[in-house]
């Protein structure tokens, strides 16, 4: 009633900018949250396929659960690891998640 029109319409456009500036630390959260959680985990995904791939027989590796053995026979997606004599199981090839320097399993 005691502001006239025409301020009331100049205060409304007055920062055309504003509106960046709101979803600026939102988008400066995005790219934290890129460089801290997403971009380490596609680095720890590519290792482990590099990994699968060049599993062959011979090598030493540790599954997801922990078991220790040889691998004697790698097929498309199983492999067989010899955990102790005589005695083999088979795997997938994604459970194998550590590759063991050669001798390793001597030593256990």
């Amino acid at each position: 009633m005691l502001i006239s029109t025409a301020h009331a319409q100049t205060a409304a456009a007055a920062d055309p900018t504003g509106g960046f500036m709101q979803l600026l630390p939102i988008i400066l959260m995005f790219i934290v949250l890129y460089f801290l959680m997403i971009r380490p985990q596609m680095k720890r995904t590519k290792e482990h396929k590099a990994l699968i791939e060049a599993l062959a027989k011979g090598d030493e590796v540790v599954t997801g659960g922990g078991i220790a053995g040889r691998i004697t026979k790698v097929s498309e997606n199983f492999v067989a690891i010899e955990v102790a004599a005589a005695v083999e199981i088979q795997v997938q090839k994604q459970a194998v998640t550590l590759l063991l320097p050669k001798g390793t399993l001597k030593a256990l």
